[in-house]
């Protein structure tokens, strides 16, 4: 499983700030096992001057504060929300934070323990 990055910018205003953060993401894999894979979209709308983020995953997943979604979508289930003048430490840390939701239905079980039905 894995996480694909792409951008699609009108302007130069976020350039810096979107290579920051793609390094950032492609660390996701190193640092964590991803369980449900994602597509992060970094783009702009024209004359709107805020950072856009999509997060697409095939499975369905609970929903972050601040993030708007799920939609459905023959790609799977996404995400977005739009960022100002937000640093970049604050956006991936959002970012970070919906890539790793929890599936829906993925049951967090500790070892030893037995869920009844």
């Amino acid at each position: 499983m894995g996480i694909t990055i792409t951008q699609n910018l009108l302007t130069s205003s976020w350039k810096a700030e979107v290579a920051t953060l793609e390094t950032a993401v492609g660390h996701f894999e190193v640092d964590h096992a991803v369980k449900n894979d994602c597509r992060v979209a970094f783009f702009e709308i024209a004359r709107d001057g805020h950072l856009h983020v999509n997060i697409t995953h095939r499975h369905p997943t609970r929903t972050p504060r601040g993030w708007a979604g799920p939609a459905s979508l023959p790609q799977g289930f996404v995400h977005n929300r739009t960022f100002g003048d937000a640093r970049p430490s604050q956006i991936i840390r959002h970012v970070r934070e919906m890539v790793f939701a929890s599936r829906i239905g993925e049951e967090r079980r500790s070892p030893g323990v037995v869920v009844a039905r």
